[in-house]
């Protein structure tokens, strides 16, 4: 047997292999649905729920007191400070 036939027997044997195995399931699935009642789901209507919207109040902005400005003042510098002495 050439290896050239020898292929073509293995694809035709998977292609039976395969279409036998779609005919089993298929078998199995109709008569699962022979057994079981025929039972129609009802379906059920939710209720739509209406979203309030919520107000929100707008928070004003404070200017930052002397104190804080000085503390980020004192961080940007020792900021700027780690830069400068790693490069």
């Amino acid at each position: 047997m050439s290896h050239a036939s020898m292929l073509k027997a293995r694809r035709q044997h998977q292609k039976t292999k395969k279409l036998l195995a779609v005919a089993a399931k298929q078998a199995k699935r109709l008569a699962k649905e022979a057994l079981a009642p025929a039972v129609k789901k009802e379906k059920v209507k939710k209720e739509k729920v209406k979203k309030e919207k919520i107000k929100v109040e707008k928070v004003q902005k404070t200017k930052p007191t002397k104190e804080e400005l000085g503390r980020q003042d004192a961080k940007k510098s020792r900021a700027d400070a780690g830069k400068k002495g790693a490069s």
